[in-house]
């Protein structure tokens, strides 16, 4: 009678906690992390009988978490993944919705500039034209230091996320870390794993892999994190502490480093993954070459309306001046520097400079010159000095004395261009809008020549605007102020002072032509013109990309860049969403089937009570029987 007593109170006892964690399952149907749990039975050691064996009843073997270590595993690195595009896209949007905005872009800032040099060629001698174009010099530049100044305020809100992704990176390090220590002792008191507590464990590893790209490794009861190529965030019981520090190459970047026991390592460059990687990816593939795209853009601008104009007279009678003025080459000292040198950098050739970033460094026999994002070597010429400047894509660079060996200098030939960009000129009148020469044909001439308009070749040539009289002395050769007699080709160009013309026709001995500075023609629109026509020609990358083409593909780039980045994002939700409803699929809590579950051990549970029930009569029977 012991031996069913003992089974059916063996059954209660498996039964009830059976009872308990189907209960324990439905409470938690909606928490976050958790994984259902069951109950794992074994039969008791049974009793010898005779020749046969006598069943003791069940005991409860253990409470296994339903888990799936693979799932998991791919949950979270397509959730690590999908935080990384979500990081890049919510970001890229936000550059390409300024950039390409139809209203307020740029784009459209340049054609109202473009539309303002046309109204000038209209009406060449109009002051209230000529303020419109200066009003309208100013509104770009007004516009391009907006756009410079948001991107310069989204890198700096990046610098601020980044410090508190650090704070919080850290909590959860802690996090895992003592629960690595709580889940070792609960293990090693009753020999069966805390499943409440790998589940928050594996919860708080699933957050950190959505902020940076983290692998995982078993070690006894504790899991080990690391991120980046591999430097421990969490080993055991003991967290790292992920800190920002001030890039040594750019004071107004941040970076990270690892604090270990064993000392500080750089990891900004190892990071990848969750939204740390996506804006670590987004600030060097889209918000750095913007900056320095748009730098490069005004710098195309400022170079070829100032050339232009420089080529003008105004209504004063002056040669046009700059009418945009630029901002500098910036260099920045690496902060590891042990020298005193100084770098200074000068723009020699517009067509030539890139947008990219470069890093001279000095070696024990020179100098090396890299690019930053790529790091590909660049060639050069020169030594470095002032008489021998070093010479690379379309830069001058002159290394001061006090440098040391092992110093490294960081060259933005394009960033801090807009910062400086202002219209140069206040005076409406001083718009170069009028060619500074005339020429023209006597009236006596008697042959068929004609003579072009001229073009200056030298606007800086101190001749420019001194009269030159061209006197055919026979029909095939003519002489310039009475100078040598040259060969007449009809059509050929006649180079003086600083400008060119061309005379065709037949024209007759004694023939002259004048050409003269064009002062006080008002109405004259040839210099305006050609700076209309100077935006739409060839001046990056070696003459071959204009001002319009630079910017069209500006605002192409980043708008390809933007609807790559949302469509991979889309795609990898829905896998994420897949490796969710595969893990929630074992993991997850079904209301229906713990409903089931409970009822049936409720029937058992019941039926052990009969049992017991039984047991007790029957002993009573026996009892009464042998008194």
């Amino acid at each position: 009678m012991g031996d069913m007593l003992g089974t059916g109170v063996s059954s209660l006892r498996a039964l009830q906690r059976a009872l308990d964690t189907t209960a324990h399952n439905i409470a938690n149907v909606s928490t976050p992390g958790y994984s259902r749990q069951r109950v794992e039975f074994q039969t008791r050691q049974p009793s010898q009988f005779g020749s046969s064996w006598i069943g003791n009843g069940v005991d409860v073997n253990s409470v296994r978490r339903v888990y799936d270590q693979f799932l998991t595993a791919q949950s979270r690195s397509s959730g690590a993944n999908l935080a990384r595009l979500d990081a890049f896209a919510t970001q890229a949007e936000r550059v390409d919705n300024m950039l390409g905005d139809s209203t307020n872009g740029l784009s459209s800032s340049l054609q109202s500039y473009t539309d303002a040099l046309s109204e000038v060629s209209s009406t060449p001698g109009s002051i209230p034209a000529r303020q419109v174009l200066l009003a309208q010099g100013r509104a770009l530049v007004q516009r391009l230091q907006t756009y410079d100044e948001r991107l310069r305020d989204m890198s700096a809100d990046i610098d601020t996320r980044f410090a508190d992704e650090a704070k919080e990176i850290n909590l959860l390090a802690q996090g895992i870390a003592r629960l690595n220590s709580e889940i070792t002792t609960a293990t090693q008191n009753t020999g069966q794993a805390p499943n409440d507590l790998l589940d928050q464990r594996d919860k708080l590893i699933d957050e950190l892999s959505g902020k940076v790209g983290v692998t995982t490794s078993n070690d006894g009861d504790s899991v080990n994190v690391f991120i980046g190529n591999g430097q421990p965030l969490v080993l055991g019981v003991n967290a790292s502490e992920l800190a920002t520090v001030t890039d040594p190459f750019d004071s107004e970047r941040t970076q990270f480093a690892l604090i270990t026991p064993t000392g500080t390592v750089d990891i900004s460059r190892a990071v990848s993954g969750g939204t740390l990687g996506g804006l670590l990816d987004w600030r060097r593939e889209m918000l750095e070459p913007a900056r320095n795209e748009l730098g490069r853009i005004a710098l195309a601008i400022t170079s070829q309306i100032n050339a232009q104009h420089r080529e003008g007279m105004d209504l004063t009678g002056a040669l046009g001046g700059d009418f945009f003025g630029i901002g500098g080459v910036g260099v920045t000292n690496v902060t590891s520097n042990t020298g005193t040198g100084s770098v200074t950098a000068t723009r020699t050739d517009i067509g030539a400079i890139t947008a990219g970033d470069y890093f001279l460094h000095r070696t024990s026999t020179g100098y090396t010159l890299t690019r930053t994002d790529t790091g590909a070597v660049v060639p050069f010429t020169g030594t470095g000095t002032g008489a021998d400047p070093i010479l690379a894509d379309g830069l001058s660079i002159v290394v001061g004395a006090g440098t040391a060996v092992g110093d490294g200098f960081i060259i933005h030939p394009t960033r801090d261009a807009i910062r400086g960009m202002n219209v140069a000129i206040t005076d409406p009148a001083r718009i170069a809008a009028a060619a500074p020469i005339r020429a023209s044909a006597t009236t006596t001439n008697s042959g068929s020549g004609s003579i072009s308009a001229g073009e200056v070749l030298d606007a800086t040539n101190a001749n420019l605007l001194t009269t030159a009289n061209i006197v055919f002395t026979s029909a095939t050769t003519f002489t310039v102020n009475g100078g040598p007699a040259q060969a007449y080709t009809a059509g050929g160009d006649i180079d003086v002072n600083g400008w060119r013309v061309q005379i065709s026709g037949a024209p007759a001995t004694g023939d002259t032509f004048t050409v003269r500075s064009n002062a006080g023609a008002t109405g004259d629109n040839r210099n305006v013109l050609a700076l209309s026509d100077a935006l739409r020609g060839g001046t990056l990358e070696g003459g071959t990309v204009s001002v319009a083409s630079a910017v069209e593909r500006l605002t192409a780039q980043v708008g390809l860049q933007t609807r790559t980045a949302q469509v991979n994002r889309d795609a990898e939700s829905a896998v994420n969403q897949d490796d969710l409803d595969a893990r929630d699929s074992i993991s997850g809590v079904n209301l229906d089937e713990e409903a089931a579950a409970m009822l049936r051990y409720q029937q058992a549970y019941q039926a052990s009570a009969q049992i017991i029930s039984i047991a007790n009569d029957l002993f009573n029977s026996l009892m009464n029987a042998v008194r």
